[in-house]
């Protein structure tokens, strides 16, 4: 979003902290502790897992296109992700919202607004960073890419949230990496035109990966500190991130660029919309999912999920693997899904 970023990544859709915070934090009111379970209602668990595929699916593909068709006979290329980090920002504030207004009654927040202005900017900066590498890899190559998050967050948590982990979360976490180094090296042929071996958009990505790793260090502290709740989180990290984002417009005028490109191209508009759209959703299906069912099974839901998007981002947009990246993807999902296997059953020690 996967203690990791509380706030979804819809990229990747991994709600992690959600997924690591004690079952007992999910609320349905302020008086009253919701207590998921794994034996709820399987058709309605159905339902929010398709919501989930379809949410995050379409999602993934709007973002692909978007950021890496090309426009008009001057062959333009869509270079304003903050705007479109703006407008997902504004819609997750207002299901946010919605949430608080009526299933996630969750009282006063007591948390220091330096801990929301610290997460909202590097969740922020690692959102940017991540949608710009569009422009330089596939959506399969960030998406495997981003899958690497539990690495820095681990690594943060035991510095500054003072974690300590079990020898199965090590495994885990080394299966993963594994699984991507044989997803990204390509030995020594040469690559296709356009794409680089390990240039400035795998950069980007580990830019992002290590950004989430200090969101979620910082989040896990909020939530050690205040009891921080979730859509609470959800809500005031991205009224603090539309804060950045007008501010940074207000500098690099990109608005008007953003405006002028959209004029000249209105269908791009109707994409950045639903995209925000399905980012938000998305997201809403997810707590549902973990109030209800519990943090396992939802875990389960979007790294299963992942792994439908990296096979649509194939064959939709003409992605192809090598037999070893695809032995990496096997490895890279293998570990997320044992991953939370084990989080499931044992949680990590502070």
């Amino acid at each position: 979003m996967t203690a990791d970023v509380v706030v979804v990544d819809p990229s990747t859709s991994n709600p992690s902290s959600i997924l690591h915070a004690p079952k007992q934090t999910i609320s349905n009111s302020s008086n009253s502790i919701h207590r998921p379970t794994e034996m709820g209602n399987p058709v309605k668990l159905v339902a929010y897992a398709l919501g989930i595929f379809v949410c995050y699916f379409y999602y993934g593909v709007l973002l692909e296109k978007i950021t890496r068709s090309v426009y008009g006979a001057n062959k333009e290329k869509f270079v304003y992700a903050q705007s479109l980090m703006l407008f997902s920002c504004i819609t997750n504030v207002i299901f946010a919202k919605m949430m608080l207004s009526t299933f996630f009654k969750e009282g006063v927040d007591t948390t220091k607004k330096a801990y929301y202005a610290i997460s909202a900017f590097t969740y922020l900066t690692a959102m940017v960073a991540s949608t710009i590498a569009l422009q330089y890899v596939n959506y399969t190559t960030q998406v495997v890419g981003k899958s690497c998050k539990p690495i820095p967050v681990m690594i943060l948590g035991f510095l500054i949230g003072r974690k300590r982990y079990t020898l199965s979360k090590y495994v885990c976490i080394l299966i993963i990496v594994i699984g991507v180094y044989l997803f990204m090296y390509k030995g020594d042929k040469a690559t296709k035109a356009g794409q680089s071996t390990f240039g400035v958009g795998e950069v980007l990505v580990l830019l992002s990966l290590a950004l989430d790793g200090v969101t979620g260090a910082v989040q896990s502290r909020m939530k050690a500190e205040h009891k921080t709740k979730s859509a609470t989180m959800m809500l005031n990290t991205n009224l603090w991130s539309i804060l950045y984002l007008i501010t940074a417009q207000a500098f690099t005028q990109e608005a008007f660029a953003f405006l002028a490109f959209v004029q000249r191209y209105p269908h791009v508009q109707y994409n950045v919309l639903l995209f925000a759209l399905t980012g938000a959703l998305g997201q809403t299906m997810i707590f549902r999912t973990v109030a209800e069912f519990g943090p396992l099974v939802c875990s389960v839901v979007t790294t299963t999920r992942k792994f439908f998007t990296v096979l649509g981002s194939v064959i939709i947009f003409n992605n192809p693997l090598s037999d070893r990246q695809w032995v990496g993807v096997v490895m890279v999902f293998s570990g997320l899904l044992l991953d939370s296997y084990f989080s499931g059953k044992k949680k990590s020690v502070d």
